[in-house]
């Protein structure tokens, strides 16, 4: 835990405040969707899709707050995206008690996992060009959308954009809250979004005895597993190293997987690290001071709660925000990471090549096996780093091993 004292102000709050609600924002607004769908296609009546929004909300919630506070550090948690993606069609084919026991057994491999120590072995490991460049390809199709709306929604594109310019002109520490301000005012105005439909109601968990199956095992657990940890840790830790946090892997596959081990029974699936989202609580953007920067993971998990205790109410909220405002809303809060981590992948030019191989294949955002772009981008990058360094490695080896023979020869020669 960073034991360092830090004073903080009432304008400390602000930007980590803004910050955590775009991440927030962004979550739901835009992945969450996919939670309804998954519970549509398992059948699940409201009460238990409003118990799963429970569960899982309440949970990242929890976790992200006491990871923050514990390393002050912003170590924000959500739930598995790719996981969900999943669960839509795994869900067809697999009754609830069952996949809720699937859930059970993959937090407990993550428990394990994070106890073992290797996952975080394995990132020290990671080139840090080949880390940079696998979160530039990740963020790159989310600073693409900041723009691509235009097709959609030409005018409230130019209103954020014009807005962002404007603000990091004259003040550049609130163009985040600026266009999230004039968008919402905008929106409003358009008569865009329409709130006369929402009504608040509580939330209930529902408690769903699991049982266990080979097939549930096979079928759901295993690919979970691998889903969440290839494509939501691993690039969830290296926005954390990019932005220069040291947080050992270990403790947040433990406390997450405890977290997803406790709420399994009531519906959430997975949940961990946050990898996109936790890109604007880790920048500049979030707080100039990186020491402060902890603050937005409490405050996002203070959000995190308050949409679990009001359920489908607050996620209906941000689900009829329309998605161009929250696709250019993501890029443009995300351009200055994505600007920082390109910088960091071709700033040596040694490893600019495999880089470069990362951040492309990783942009690319090829799925084969059921496994999402992050992890091939990552094993392209790492591939073509051993294939064209080990051969260098060898030819050193070599040199060394020649230089010993030539030095035991001498010494040899000299005895005689």
């Amino acid at each position: 835990m960073n034991s360092t004292s830090v004073s903080l102000n009432v304008r400390d709050f602000l930007s980590p405040t803004i910050a955590a609600f775009i991440s927030v924002l962004v979550n739901y607004g835009g992945t969450f969707i996919l939670v309804f769908q998954a519970a549509k296609v398992a059948g699940l009546s409201p009460e238990m899709t409003a118990s799963w929004i429970w569960s899982i909300s309440i949970g990242v919630g929890v976790t992200g707050i006491w990871l923050s506070y514990r390393y002050r550090e912003p170590i924000i948690t959500a739930w598995s995206t790719p996981g969900v993606a999943f669960l839509v069609s795994a869900l067809a084919v697999t009754p609830y008690a069952e996949a809720i026991g699937a859930y059970i057994i993959s937090a407990i491999a993550f428990v394990l996992l994070g106890l073992s120590g290797m996952f975080e072995r394995f990132v020290q490991l990671i080139p840090p060009g080949i880390a940079s460049g696998l979160l530039a390809g990740i963020l790159l199709q989310f600073g693409i959308s900041a723009f691509g709306g235009a097709k959609v929604e030409p005018l409230l594109v130019i209103v954020l954009f014009t807005t962002y310019i404007v603000l990091r002109r004259f003040t550049s520490r609130y163009a985040i809250v600026g266009i999230l301000v004039i968008g919402l005012i905008y929106l409003i105005s358009m008569g865009q979004v329409d709130f006369s439909h929402i009504e608040l109601a509580f939330a209930s968990p529902v408690f769903v005895t699991p049982t266990f199956s080979l097939h549930a095992l096979l079928g759901v657990a295993l690919p979970l597993f691998i889903i969440t940890l290839t494509g939501q840790y691993m690039p969830g830790m290296l926005v954390l190293r990019n932005d220069g946090f040291k947080t050992s892997a270990n403790p947040i596959l433990v406390v997450t997987g405890l977290g997803s081990l406790l709420t399994a029974p009531f519906g959430s699936h997975a949940f961990n690290i946050a990898a996109i989202t936790a890109a604007i609580c880790t920048g500049k953007d979030a707080h100039e001071d990186s020491r402060k920067r902890y603050i937005a993971g409490i405050v996002c998990g203070i959000f995190y709660i308050i949409v679990g205790i009001f359920g489908v109410t607050l996620a209906a909220l941000f689900l009829i925000l329309p998605a161009t405002f929250i696709a250019t809303l993501a890029g443009l809060a995300l351009l200055g990471t994505i600007g920082s981590s390109l910088a960091n992948a071709l700033t040596n030019p040694v490893g600019r090549e495999t880089a470069l191989i990362t951040f492309l294949a990783t942009a690319a955002n090829v799925t084969l096996l059921g496994v999402g772009g992050a992890f091939w981008g990552l094993v392209a990058g790492l591939g073509a780093h051993l294939l064209m360094n080990v051969p260098l490695l060898r030819k050193q080896h070599s040199i060394n091993e020649g230089q010993q023979i030539r030095k035991d020869n001498i010494t040899t020669k000299g005895g005689f």
